[in-house]
């Protein structure tokens, strides 16, 4: 048994050596010259050099794109948290006609490839003017059907005698929803918050497509901004892209026992 649990262990450390080295390597190329970091074969040491940091405020509007970013992110993670769990309540509690056939429907999207929608979300951004402007960056991202298929999952796994008790004392679909299953259903919520806000975080296409403003850019799109066509500076480009990752590296680690515990128990019905 000690041997099998090693052998599970080294597994794990050698997995989590692999998934940290990118990171530290980031850290490690923001503290270096320009010369130095495009050097062969690389140095391993950092050289110090803080002020890549400061460049990065002087280079990019930094302060309006992490707003940007922050404002969007925010705003897709509690609609999606709204109206995916509205959905996912009627798919997972309420009776009604063509019930399952919508469900289906619904899943169908998953099975699409999300650049397919580009063109069109492009086109109706366009004709409502709001090119180059935040709901341009929230609308398309306030709903899922992932968020819907996750939190049905999550719904089924409730029990259901908290809400036959509700009803028999008066209240309605909207007040059990409420007030009974979106208590009890805070870790999946979580779960979905968490998925949602780092998606939106990282998300770069959708953003240079429809803000093409450097003040009206998410950070992702900001910082693919400073990649050149013929010379990129990578120190500056990892100090950037370090401080975008931090507050999502924060949020995730306060709240990654409730993401667990929610991507666990969404699975047990089906």
């Amino acid at each position: 048994m000690r041997k099998k649990n090693t052998g599970v262990h080294t597994i794990l450390v050698a997995s989590a050596l692999a998934m940290v080295a990118p990171f530290v390597w980031q850290i490690i190329t923001s503290l270096k010259s320009l010369s130095n970091a495009t050097k062969v074969p690389p140095s391993l040491l950092p050289e110090g050099r803080w002020d890549n940091y400061s460049k990065v405020f002087d280079v990019l509007p930094f302060g309006h794109q992490f707003l940007n970013t922050v404002l969007m992110a925010g705003l897709r993670t509690i609609g999606q948290v709204l109206f995916c769990s509205m959905a996912a309540y009627a798919f997972a509690r309420l009776r009604f006609p063509g019930r399952n056939v919508l469900f289906g429907i619904l899943l169908s999207v998953l099975m699409v490839p999300p650049q397919l929608f580009i063109i069109p979300q492009y086109q109706i951004m366009s004709s409502l003017g709001w090119l180059n402007s935040l709901q341009a960056l929230v609308v398309p991202g306030l709903f899922s059907a992932f968020g819907v298929f996750l939190l049905r999952q999550f719904f089924l796994g409730l029990p259901r005698e908290l809400e036959e008790a509700a009803a028999i004392d008066g209240a309605g679909p909207v007040r059990i929803y409420w007030s009974i299953v979106l208590p009890l259903a805070r870790p999946g919520l979580v779960a979905l918050a968490l998925l949602v806000l780092l998606w939106s975080w990282n998300d770069l296409f959708w953003p240079l497509v429809v803000n093409t403003d450097p003040g009206k850019m998410t950070l992702s799109a900001g910082l693919a901004s400073l990649q050149g066509q013929f010379q990129t500076d990578y120190p500056v480009l990892m100090a950037g892209s370090l401080l975008a990752s931090l507050p999502i590296i924060a949020i995730f680690t306060l709240l990654q026992r409730q993401f667990i515990q929610g991507i666990a128990t969404s699975g047990i019905k089906g």
